[in-house]
């Protein structure tokens, strides 16, 4: 992830406080043995008044009925565990609600999938499975009149977010824009830990990021960020991942390097990307893996883009043949000017990219003059 997100707080948080309920105070006290009815709800007084809607008014919409059956079925199904594994679900909610611990692969922290969860809960983790998968459905439950009325809606969250997050880049890639505040359409937000594999979090706004298509929906799909699977290691092993709302900044440095100058002919093989810092390395592989960076970056350098930025050198370059300097730039004093870009506004036309590119063009003599010329070479 080339930059962090800032976290911004919201009524829809809400809903996450809705569950935290249902789980902790209705769910795991199952057990003793209280009839269910909204009553239960009684701490928590706009949840009971949604419970109230869905279960027992005659013009409940049929997803609002089904919200209610669902909560008390598992209710039910809860209500014959003992205490020890009360307790075990316990520790799998908290630690799967851990976003930023889970991501730093705190060994203290539980993250634990569906398929964890032992066979002799096999109904219960079915009704778990899609409940939580059903919950995040912005045009179906989270659209619901009585429980918008309580928690806002995901558009609201979305220019609430976007007034603050103003970079206007896909933060997981840097060179897709994102449709920001002053758009009618939003993004869609991405499950960071997949919905389908993860339970307990779907609806956490830390595990609810805004990712362009390319990076949600070509590239990530439903790939697992925080396991990598290891054959050898007998499966999937627990690695680090960026935080998606880190508070500490950080900068990715990206260096691009190729053998020879015939830019035409250059090859996706023949680029060779290099990634630091040499501290976040762990969570920079993550992030290649997950995202397809590497060759999506190679294919940016490849398109059109790059040779536009080719072509902004040597164009600079015959204005200043062309007027001994009154007008243009060498290439030296222009790729300063690239370096400085990278430096100030990384993400803007893609100047990190654009900076590394061209600096390996450099370095592979594309600029090298042909001796006794008057202008700049032509681009290939």
């Amino acid at each position: 992830m080339l930059f962090p997100y800032t976290y911004v707080p919201h009524q829809m948080e809400k809903m996450q406080k809705f569950i935290d309920f249902i789980f902790f105070e209705v769910w795991s006290k199952a057990p003793i043995g209280q009839e269910f009815h909204t009553d239960l709800f009684i701490g928590e007084p706009d949840l009971q008044e949604v419970m109230s809607e869905f279960g027992f008014s005659k013009h409940a919409p049929e997803r609002g009925k089904a919200f209610y059956k669902d909560v008390k079925a598992i209710y039910q199904l809860f209500s014959s565990l003992p205490p020890q594994e009360i307790d075990q679900f316990k520790q799998w909610y908290l630690g799967n609600n851990d976003i930023e611990k889970i991501c730093a692969n705190d060994p203290a922290t539980p993250l634990t999938c569906y398929a964890d969860i032992p066979a002799a809960h096999k109904d219960l983790t079915e009704k778990l499975k899609l409940f939580f998968k059903e919950l995040y459905s912005p045009r179906s439950l989270l659209d619901l009149a009585a429980l918008r009325a309580k928690i806002g809606n995901i558009d609201d969250h979305y220019r609430a977010f976007s007034s603050v997050n103003k970079s206007g880049k896909c933060p997981f890639c840097g060179i897709s824009y994102l449709l920001g505040e002053n758009h009618t359409p939003r993004e869609a937000y991405d499950h960071y830990l997949p919905k389908a594999l993860y339970p307990f979090n779907s609806i956490n706004f830390r595990n609810l990021v805004p990712a362009c298509h390319h990076c949600n929906s070509s590239y990530k799909t439903s790939k697992d960020p925080a396991h990598e699977k290891k054959p050898s290691a007998g499966g999937a092993v627990r690695r680090k991942i960026f935080y998606p709302f880190a508070t500490a900044p950080y900068a990715i440095d990206v260096q691009v390097t190729f053998d020879h100058a015939n830019i035409e002919k250059l090859t996706p093989t023949e680029i060779k990307l290099t990634f630091g810092p040499a501290a976040l390395v762990e969570q920079i592989e993550t992030w290649k893996d997950v995202y397809g960076i590497e060759e999506r970056y190679r294919g940016k350098l490849l398109s059109g883009d790059g040779k536009a930025w080719l072509e902004e050198v040597f164009t600079e370059w015959r204005w200043h043949d062309k007027f001994a300097g009154a007008e243009g730039q060498t290439p030296d004093k222009y790729l300063q000017v690239v370096k400085r870009h990278a430096e100030q506004s990384p993400y803007a036309n893609e100047n990190f990219l654009k900076n590394g590119f061209l600096q390996a063009c450099k370095n592979a003599g594309v600029f090298v003059p042909i001796a006794k010329q008057e202008a700049a070479p032509q681009i290939p």
